[in-house]
């Protein structure tokens, strides 16, 4: 593979590549040190980030190479350098790019005109460095059974149908009406065993794990949140689970799309998660950059 930018453009099998690896990673970190010695990772944003920044800085800086942020907004692509001009450019100076982008279109251009590796770190309609990270926490800790996301149908909902199709997971998704997951990813997974709902008590009953994102998305400047009563994930919309965990990729607002005692509780794996991030994240750099073994 020369980029992670859509799951649909990775088969299971290169999923699972990457969970293998990412196991490695995890019970034998110190056989990896060094594995991107002397290679350089390009990290543009163009969205502000806590956890994508620290998570491929930090794992880039574990395996040896060196992560340089480049922030959009004070480039010349600020001021209208040409997307093309700048993939090209940057390809001369980095072994490998991700990017955190709005616009989806962009990030298929800047793969397209880049001449390395690009990673997706998040865009309006999919965030498929999230989802890996999320199914394979699932998969470590042996969770199997229906995933049940709550919220607004958006990028991190989009690539959990995807990845959940890719791996043979029931995913469950409920947003209020008006917020379902874009007609086109729904088409996408049609015959995976993906469901749509309005009724977050359906989407989660006997799952084993609920997931829940922010309920007004990063950019958008219109409060929505009156449109999700209902749909917090509370003590008791948990209890219609299997037993399940509580996910979230946060930042999490604690009162607003989750309770603080499911948050806070013992049925949280969201920190886990986290740190999956950048090992996973870690797995697919040396996929990616060549440098698996």
């Amino acid at each position: 593979m020369k980029d992670l930018i859509d799951l649909d453009d990775w088969e299971t099998a290169e999923i699972e590549a990457v969970y293998r690896l990412t196991d490695m990673l995890k019970t034998d970190p110190g056989r990896f040190r060094g594995a991107l010695s002397n290679q350089t990772l390009l990290m543009l944003f163009a969205k502000p980030s806590t956890r994508t920044r620290v998570s491929f800085e930090a794992g880039t800086t574990s395996l040896g190479g060196h992560a340089i942020y480049f922030e959009q907004g004070q480039s010349q692509m600020a001021r209208g350098e040409a997307l093309n001009d700048t993939a090209i450019v940057l390809s001369r100076y980095a072994d490998g790019i991700m990017a955190r982008l709005f616009e989806h279109d962009s990030m298929v251009a800047l793969a397209e005109y880049a001449a390395v590796p690009v990673i997706n770190g998040l865009t309006d309609l999919l965030h498929p460095c999230q989802a890996l990270a999320d199914f394979y926490t699932l998969r470590e800790k042996n969770i199997e059974g229906p995933l049940a996301y709550v919220g607004d149908g958006n990028n991190v909902a989009h690539s959990l149908m995807q990845a959940g199709a890719k791996l043979g997971r029931e995913v469950r998704i409920a947003t209020p009406e008006g917020y379902e997951p874009d007609p086109e990813i729904r088409d996408r997974v049609a015959t995976a065993d993906v469901h749509i709902t309005n009724d977050p008590v359906e989407a989660v009953d006997g799952a084993v794990a609920v997931y829940t994102d922010v309920f007004v998305s990063m950019g958008e400047e219109e409060d929505k949140k009156a449109d999700f009563e209902g749909f917090q994930v509370t003590p008791e919309l948990m209890d219609h689970t299997d037993d399940g965990v509580f996910m979230h990729c946060l930042p999490a607002h604690r009162g607003e799309e989750v309770h603080p005692d499911v948050m806070d509780g013992p049925q949280s794996i969201v920190y886990d998660e986290a740190e999956n991030r950048m090992h996973v994240q870690n797995a697919i750099l040396l996929r990616l950059l060549g440098a698996s073994e």
